[in-house]
């Protein structure tokens, strides 16, 4: 039996979805899964680990199912997951002893606080190249060490485990015997060294954190230990691992400095590819490794934003004002264009490049002329805006030039209005792919990499990526900048320091 298809397993923040490739990278069966979320505090975020493994198994066997049900097939399984939410486990029983603590959660924000207060970040920023923020996951860590009755204790002696999501589904996949990460997972951390590859002694005493807890670290494409013959009937090789936006940057064949490419599912998330140097920013972006490949890594300028689709859900479930997310574009392409509503999606604070943990969402010029139309027309040039905060910082902080193209993924992409108004704020061409499940594609990729079905990245870039539509800008640049200008005088309004 050739082993001919590789299983992508997605696991993200509202739902888990694996996708079926064949050899060639297409996809031919795709199974998905919702993830509850639970909101115990104001500003708490938290997942039920059984849920996302579950969801996560159901889907793995979903998809093998559309795709012939023959597990002998499968070459190798690659995980893409939500990064930074943080799971800590018991290493006897692999019961977890509290909910996932989610990367949007900002329960954390006043030890970030006081770490800032302390002078520490320059030290976290220069080792992590990440900020003192919730959103990673050591905080979160010391956090469940510090409120869980006997956890300290039982990590001190090296009874337990931590994890991000793709840690926690290894574990889970090969009945815990493998606890193992990569190095794009490892360095969502702010505990990880992301020049030497390694996890930083300093950072683990700044956090009380054991090193006993901690995973082992490999490439991106590695072989990642078995799969448990009963979960899919026959033993599977994990072969690929990577962060979702990683993955994604991968997946959109982003493998050449200065190519830049932005995710919009949850949140939004834009990659720039700095090559072998770890670029340090002066604008308050991250830096971070894009993927390890061969024990060599590749870096990457990140900006993260927190609300993308999100906002369009709170259209919906929490408003009412739609029925489906694909409406939104529908209305704002009606909206009246003398009103010109903000919405600054501040619901769990506000990520790069202002990082104010504390700032809340707020909604600026209304007027009893606004209606659904207008308010779902803010919420998606909200994430264009907020786009194109971030590759202004990002064209600020590369000494290379930055490729004037952007390379787009995720389910808002759908949304042709969007993705014309994106190119028109940019003032630069918008490339959506053919298969625009870029995170699985990346994911399956490194699997096919590892397995020897896919070939390694070329000067030329992925033969993975296919062009579907350019979006290339209408607008005048003088009133895409007095729109752009209206917004930061809303994010002015917003930010609380």
């Amino acid at each position: 039996m050739k082993a001919d298809l590789l299983l992508a397993l997605d696991q993200g923040t509202t739902s888990t979805r694996a996708i079926a490739f064949d050899a060639a990278l297409r996809p031919i069966a795709t199974a998905q899964e919702e993830l509850p979320q639970h909101f115990p505090s104001p500003g708490w975020v938290e997942h039920e680990p059984e849920d996302i493994w579950r969801g996560s198994l159901a889907a793995l066997r979903g998809a093998l199912q559309g795709a012939g049900g023959d597990p002998r097939r499968v070459a190798g399984i690659g995980i893409t997951n939500q990064r930074e939410t943080t799971l800590l486990w018991d290493r006897a029983t692999g019961r977890c002893l509290h909910r996932a603590i989610v990367w949007q959660d900002r329960r954390t924000a006043p030890e970030c606080a006081r770490l800032r207060a302390e002078g520490l970040e320059p030290l976290l920023t220069e080792r992590s190249g990440l900020l003192a923020d919730p959103y990673f996951s050591a905080t979160k860590l010391a956090w469940l060490l510090d409120h869980v009755p006997g956890a300290r204790a039982a990590a001190d002696r090296g009874s337990l485990a931590f994890g991000t999501v793709d840690s926690f589904l290894i574990w889970r996949l090969t009945g815990g015997r493998v606890h193992a990460t990569d190095a794009t997972n490892a360095a969502r951390t702010m505990l990880f060294d992301i020049r030497r590859g390694d996890w930083d002694d300093d950072l683990l005493r700044l956090f009380r954190i054991p090193r006993s807890v901690l995973p082992q670290t490999y490439d991106c494409a590695a072989e990642f230990g078995m799969t448990d013959a009963a979960h899919l009937g026959v033993a599977v090789p994990i072969r690929g691992l990577a962060g979702d936006q990683q993955a994604a940057t991968v997946g959109q064949g982003c493998f050449q400095p200065g190519m830049v490419k932005s995710t919009y599912g949850t949140g939004c998330f834009a990659l720039l590819n700095t090559g072998e140097v770890a670029v340090a920013s002066r604008a308050r972006l991250l830096t971070t490794i894009a993927y390890q490949l061969g024990g060599r890594r590749t870096y990457a300028l990140e900006g993260a934003i927190f609300i993308a689709g999100a906002a369009v859900q709170w259209l919906r479930d929490g408003l009412g004002i739609i029925a489906t997310a694909a409406e939104a574009g529908t209305l704002a392409a009606q909206a009246d264009p003398a009103q010109e509503v903000v919405l600054v999606p501040a619901f769990t604070g506000l990520g790069a490049p202002h990082w104010d943990a504390e700032a809340r969402a707020a909604i600026f010029g209304l007027t009893r002329g606004a209606g659904r139309a207008e308010l779902c027309r803010a919420a998606l040039e909200s994430v264009a805006f907020q786009t194109r905060d971030l590759v202004d910082a990002m064209r600020a902080d590369w000494p290379g030039e930055a490729q004037t193209v952007l390379r787009v993924d995720g389910g808002m992409v759908a949304s042709d209005w969007t993705m014309q108004f994106l190119s028109d704020l940019l003032g630069a061409p918008v490339d959506r792919p053919v298969v625009r499940e870029t995170t699985a594609l990346g994911a399956a990729y490194l699997a096919g990499l590892q397995a020897g079905l896919c070939p390694a990245p070329g000067a030329s870039g992925a033969t993975h990526w296919r062009l579907e539509r350019r979006f290339m800008p209408a607008m005048s640049r003088d009133e895409a900048s007095r729109r752009h200008a209206i917004w930061q005088d809303a994010v002015r309004r917003t930010l609380t320091h």
